[in-house]
């Protein structure tokens, strides 16, 4: 468990927070370049417990400037976009999207003060459809990471937001460290629910591990099911890239989610996917549902409807309160990629706190054109990995990736390694 400061210092996400300072060091998604059109080219944000206005400026450029405006505090996302950046509604103040204030209409022409005073102001850039802003210290600005979902152009992608979390963004990147969840949460709910989808995960554990590695932690899981339409044995993984995403397969789609802390309590999330052209056959073959993502996560009695992994997922994370009290859990053995996650999130908060660079940042860009992970391993070259409309081919192999740092875990004989 943790203590109430520590839990403390990895929750909270504001201004100043050492937290909040760790992840302002990443670019962090905050809109669809979609979501700004002609009619409405300006959107409310509010990303790290910052109130702030996306733009699309005049010039075609964005900019994401503080919401309220630096003389008297009124919304600037009701303000007018010219070639220079947002003007004021109410006295007239213009911003640029560096946050200068190059002009206060009513002001004596000498004033010096529209020459020192800086708006709250942040950098955007545009990758495949997404907006993506940092919001750390100018002079440590990384390059924006082209992940593969989002750098390769042989297929087709798909973006989304998904729907915003009533909870802190800690519990539910927690969950990307967590292996044996996927049992009970996924597999054995929808069996008993009498749906497909959990086959793949509601199979015999016989151990499970953890590494850490270049962006952030590997998971993996071994099972032993003497022998069903998934192989006599098997085994996978798939990594939690730091600090605040998963690198997953879905079906045929190779997927990111980003949970991007909204504030403490608020969590919006972010899915990218990109379907190869050598998968687009089987993509056609999925169900409506399955092929768009839509589904429900609650239902009209306002409980979960518990019938698909977001709406399980969902239930666990927000009904663990709004910031969960970790000085209450108990953790076990098989929490181990939790508490290094957290050894890891700690580590790169003292680092930032001495003035250096955290983790999985990106500053080469040579090494920048695609950047490809393991999104999924298993223990035989080209295996077969589940989802609910059938299997997709594996890529990678375990001992590609995995090395002497791999912690495994043996599950005991019981309900989910029974003999």
């Amino acid at each position: 468990m943790l203590t109430k400061e520590e839990n403390e210092l990895l929750t909270r996400v504001g201004p100043g927070t050492p937290c909040g300072e760790l992840m302002r060091r990443y670019w962090q998604p905050v809109a669809m370049a979609s979501e700004l059109t002609d009619e409405r080219p300006k959107r409310r944000v509010k990303i790290l417990g910052e109130e702030l206005v996306l733009f699309r400026d005049l010039k075609g450029g964005y900019g994401l400037v503080g919401e309220h405006c630096s003389h008297r505090g009124t919304s600037l996302y009701y303000g007018f976009l010219e070639n220079e950046g947002i003007r004021c509604a109410y006295h007239g103040w213009l911003y640029d999207a560096n946050g200068h204030c190059v002009e206060q209409p009513f002001e004596p022409a000498q004033s010096m003060m529209k020459h020192t005073l800086r708006h709250p102001a942040y950098p955007v850039e545009e990758l495949a459809g997404m907006l993506f802003a940092y919001m750390g210290p100018p002079e440590q600005k990384p390059l924006l990471p082209r992940w593969d979902v989002l750098a390769w152009s042989d297929g087709i992608r798909q973006l989304r937001r998904q729907q915003t979390l009533s909870c802190n963004w800690l519990q539910a990147e927690e969950n990307s460290a967590d292996v044996t969840h996927t049992y009970f949460l996924h597999g054995h709910t929808m069996m008993s629910k009498g749906l497909r989808g959990g086959e793949y995960y509601y199979r015999p554990i016989e151990r499970f591990g953890f590494q850490p590695f270049e962006w952030g932690l590997l998971k993996s899981w071994h099972y032993n099911d003497g022998g069903t339409e998934f192989g006599e044995e098997r085994g996978g993984g798939n990594p939690l890239i730091f600090p605040n995403m998963l690198r997953v397969r879905e079906g045929p789609w190779h997927a990111i989610h980003w949970r991007v802390p909204v504030d403490d309590v608020t969590t919006e999330v972010f899915w990218a996917g990109f379907l190869r052209r050598e998968d687009l056959n089987r993509a056609r073959d999925l169900p409506d549902r399955d092929r768009e993502g839509d589904v429900s996560l609650v239902g009209p009695n306002g409980e979960y409807t518990m019938d698909s992994f977001p709406s399980q997922d969902t239930m666990a994370w927000e009904t663990q309160g709004s910031i969960f009290n970790r000085d209450q859990e108990h953790l076990g053995a098989s929490d181990h990629g939790v508490a290094i996650f957290r050894d890891m999130v700690k580590t790169n908060i003292e680092r930032v706190e001495r003035g250096e660079d955290p983790m999985a940042l990106v500053r080469d860009a040579a090494k920048n054109q695609i950047i490809e992970v393991p999104e999924w391993v298993s223990e035989a070259q080209g295996e077969s990995l589940p989802d609910a409309a059938g299997t997709v081919p594996t890529f990678t192999s375990m001992d590609q990736v995995f090395d002497g740092r791999h912690e495994m875990f043996e599950v005991p004989f019981g309900t989910a390694r029974p003999r």
